[in-house]
């Protein structure tokens, strides 16, 4: 087996990881869908499962990869005189990770996680407004409101992004313009949020609040 052959298989294998992304994808709008059409908890929590079954997938996924990349940089460092087994070398290696795994490994994966706390956050919204609205609407809509406003426009977010870090959202623009500024001074952002006590905001902490945008969308139609 010559080691191009090997090489154009694994780059077929990480083409795979597309396929396993965009089904991730999936499965959290679906998931959001459900929290916001008020559907049963079980359907939610089925996809939670499509969640943790992609996840896997990704994890044996990469494993394997990892596997035989090492394989075949352990075969070519050490060059011996007649080539192993390759197969069953890499398959010995990605055994071996494989004993290893556990639950907690899915806290790595930036989908799966990223679908929890979408998921927390839209239930959040929906269910907290629920129980408001029962005691009276006006504060309900007053509070539900206030979380809408950007603490750095002061007006409704159009695209608000979540810091991954401390939890709060801003709009996206005026987030990224603040980093971008204050980098250019060669200072560190501290979160606008009154009262927050985060001092170092990156680019790379945020991601889509897809959960506080359907909120604020749904709002904005009534």
């Amino acid at each position: 087996i010559s080691f191009n052959a090997i090489d154009s298989a694994l780059s077929s294998l990480k083409n795979c990881q597309s396929y396993i992304d965009s089904g991730m994808d999936v499965a959290t709008q679906v998931a959001l869908d459900l929290v916001e059409s008020f559907n049963d908890e079980e359907d939610i929590n089925s996809m939670e499962k499509v969640m943790l079954e992609y996840a896997a997938m990704d994890r044996e996924l990469n494993q394997y990869i990892k596997a035989f990349e090492e394989t075949i940089n352990q075969v070519k460092r050490e060059k011996p005189e007649n080539l192993p087994d390759l197969e069953n070398l890499a398959q010995e290696k990605f055994l071996e990770m494989e004993s290893k795994n556990s639950d907690s490994d899915f806290e790595s994966n930036e989908k799966y996680m990223y679908f929890k706390d979408q998921l927390k956050e839209m239930k959040k919204q929906y269910h907290a407004n629920d129980t408001i609205e029962q005691i009276d609407e006006d504060i309900a809509v007053t509070r539900s409101q206030m979380n809408f406003i950007c603490p750095i426009t002061q007006m409704t977010m159009k695209r608000p992004v979540r810091n991954k870090v401390c939890g709060h959202s801003y709009e996206e623009d005026a987030i990224l313009e603040m980093i971008q500024t204050q980098k250019q001074k060669k200072k560190k952002v501290r979160c606008p949020k009154m009262g927050c006590s985060h001092v170092d905001v990156k680019g790379s902490d945020l991601v889509p609040d897809e959960a506080l945008k359907r909120v604020i969308d749904s709002q904005n139609k009534q």
